[in-house]
């Protein structure tokens, strides 16, 4: 354990997960199987009527909302997922069997989009269950179905439909709780490090984070995902740095933690910079529960810098932190559960 909890019950450890939060997919339902042409040859009916049976239905593509999965790094080992195909109709009227469906299993918060176009097919959000994107192709008929009083022994059947094929963007937005927003080398990587016991990688130079990294942290038996999303810089909502894809990344966080550098010369005015790339992104992610952190209290100067910043936004809650000594790790990870509890008090208020 690290760090101290003043009477509340906080365990600062858990998993980090390296994130995969795109891929590029080909999905493809099953065939149908074909019809068959046969007749009866029977001891007592040497000359019997069709009895060619249908094929069976191709297998669907169907995608699967799975709540263990947290990446798609699964998708950037497989990409190709093609359903099986009906089986072929058989005499006596026996049908073919069905193909298979195929699964594509991926966490929640995944977008699927069409690959050429960036048209959004399906956005799961918190879904559950399964969703069936292809359906396979039908069977084709028998030459029992061609039968008629002028055409007793037809010999036609239908080949099966053949199954559609799509090519997919597959992308995820981050599901966490608490989103890290800061400019690079404010110490995020640093407080999910101490907080989770994650090890994502950490250096003096700027976007050492390229790719989100998840961590648990434990308050009162209550997990809390946290997430250290690579760091902004201005100009972002834009397309600048990592841009468009960091900021996708906090649009479903329930709350964003500000860290700001104490130690930067800039820092009075890192969370007005902050606020206006989060504003030109998407408005919704300024009206989310928030909290500042200012980082590096360990070196000179920073607690006189902490009070500077507390004083210029009174109107917010900040807090100061040393992820080497633990100050004010406790108050922090009070913060992040308090914002959870007022959150989900008010999705029951608003139910």
């Amino acid at each position: 354990m690290r760090g101290a909890s003043s009477g509340r019950a906080v365990c600062f450890y858990g998993v980090m997960q390296k994130f995969a939060d795109e891929a590029i997919i080909e999905v493809i339902a099953g065939n149908g199987g074909n019809g068959c042409v046969a007749f009866r040859r029977e001891k007592y009916a040497p000359m019997g009527g069709p009895s060619g049976g249908d094929g069976g239905k191709g297998g669907d593509v169907i995608f699967e909302v799975r709540r263990n999965l947290r990446t798609l790094a699964h998708l950037r080992y497989k990409q190709t997922f093609k359903a099986e195909n009906g089986r072929d109709g058989e005499g006596s009227q026996r049908y073919g069997r069905n193909g298979a469906d195929i699964l594509v299993p991926v966490p929640p918060g995944t977008i699927i989009k069409d690959a050429e176009t960036g048209e959004v097919i399906r956005d799961f959000g918190n879904d559950e269950g399964k969703f069936v994107f292809l359906k396979g192709g039908n069977g084709g008929w028998g030459n029992v179905h061609f039968k008629s009083s002028t055409n007793q022994a037809p010999r036609r059947a239908l080949d099966g439909q053949r199954g559609p094929s799509h090519r997919l963007k597959v992308e995820l937005q981050v599901m966490a709780d608490i989103g890290f927003v800061g400019f690079p080398n404010a110490g995020k990587s640093s407080l999910l490090d101490r907080f989770t016991n994650a090890r994502p990688k950490i250096a003096p130079y700027p976007f050492t984070t390229k790719i989100p990294n998840l961590g648990i942290l434990t308050v009162d038996d209550r997990d809390i995902i946290l997430a250290d999303i690579p760091g902004l810089i201005e100009g972002a909502s834009h397309g600048a740095g990592l841009g468009i894809r960091f900021l996708k990344h906090i649009s479903r966080t329930a709350g964003l933690a500000f860290l700001i550098d104490l130690a930067d010369p800039q820092y009075l005015n890192a969370f007005d910079t902050l606020l206006k790339e989060l504003e030109a992104f998407s408005p919704d992610l300024i009206a989310k529960e928030r909290v500042l952190i200012g980082t590096k209290l360990d070196l000179d100067g920073t607690t006189e810098a902490l009070e500077e910043l507390r004083n210029k936004y009174h109107a917010e809650q900040v807090l100061g932190i040393s992820v080497f000594s633990g100050e004010g790790l406790s108050e922090v990870s009070a913060a992040f559960m308090a914002m959870i509890v007022r959150m989900e008090r008010n999705e029951v208020e608003g139910a």
